[in-house]
């Protein structure tokens, strides 16, 4: 059945995204028109995140972000089924890295790198990296339940260089590379809430107390990485623009959760800027009441 979906489904997927920009812009506007006014999803979570994180902005205020959030949802999903076939010139003109110098000068003195993100602007296209850093990268995928799925969405997203692994076997290849004295750089995305029992550190975030992913620290520490942090902005409609900006290159004279501290201190200053652009569609503060005091 797996391979029936996949066969029946992907050919339109591909044909789709084939579609120039201005008419998938289009088809965005109409499937935001379809999921914020007729089918209502996730308004609520989308607009109590809002609440939670801007207790001083109005109803009104807080209203018009979120529309201006389910516009930019979609446009993310369009521009996601786009890089299944857009030219590496389309891509370089519309993604653009402006100091990747940065992490090149670290991975010139041969250390590794834990490259650090959230789910703002438009993080699919990061697959963009290799045209502009000059060092191995390795980026986790979650696993699909249809195989061939997984393994499309893998190749596309490997199709420029990346190295790709499933995220359940991030730190077995972690541990092999660096055994192996292979240098690489390794993208986490690492503002998503980790599981309340395997926390260890609870952190306020964008007003809100929140269990925090330290993983990315105890590797850094663990393997003596550089940690660098990349943030995406959005220009205009389909335009974007990455820097870089180092937190570390000396992991191990940072105290417990200073490096994650200075993670979240830019992210949050990142969402600040323009809230529209941030994954809001998630339950962001799900954990809140579970904070220790």
């Amino acid at each position: 059945m797996h391979k029936l979906v996949f066969y029946l489904s992907y050919p339109i997927i591909w044909l789709f995204s084939k579609l120039p920009f201005r008419v998938l812009y289009i088809i965005s506007d109409g499937l935001y028109y379809l999921l914020f006014y007729v089918v209502g999803y996730r308004k609520k979570v989308v607009l109590d995140n809002l609440k939670l994180s801007f207790p001083t902005k109005s109803d009104t205020e807080l209203k018009l972000i979120r529309k201006r959030f389910f516009k930019h949802f979609t446009d993310v999903f369009i521009e996601s089924i786009k890089s299944f076939s857009i030219s590496e010139e389309e891509l370089k003109k519309r993604y653009r890295f402006i100091n990747p110098e940065v992490a090149n000068e670290v991975a010139k003195e041969g250390k590794s790198i834990i490259l650090l993100g959230s789910h703002y602007a438009n993080w699919e296209w990061v697959i963009s990296l290799p045209f502009v850093l000059n060092i191995e990268i390795f980026a986790a995928y979650t696993k699909l339940q249809n195989k061939y799925f997984e393994k499309a969405i893998k190749k596309n997203r490997t199709k420029y260089g990346m190295i790709g692994f499933k995220t359940s076997e991030f730190i077995k290849y972690m541990v092999k590379n660096i055994k192996n004295k292979r240098q690489g750089l390794y993208i986490l995305l690492s503002d998503q809430s980790p599981q309340v029992e395997k926390t260890y550190y609870w952190k306020e975030f964008l007003g809100v107390k929140v269990p925090i992913h330290t993983g990315a620290e105890m590797l850094a520490k663990k393997f003596d990485c550089a940690v660098i942090n990349f943030s995406c902005r959005k220009i205009k409609r389909g335009y974007y623009e990455i820097d870089f900006k180092t937190i570390t290159t000396t992991p191990k004279e940072f105290g417990n959760y200073q490096i994650m501290d200075e993670y979240l201190k830019i992210t949050e200053k990142l969402i600040r800027e323009e809230p529209a652009y941030y994954l809001w569609s998630h339950k962001r503060f799900k954990h809140k009441d579970k904070a220790p005091n």
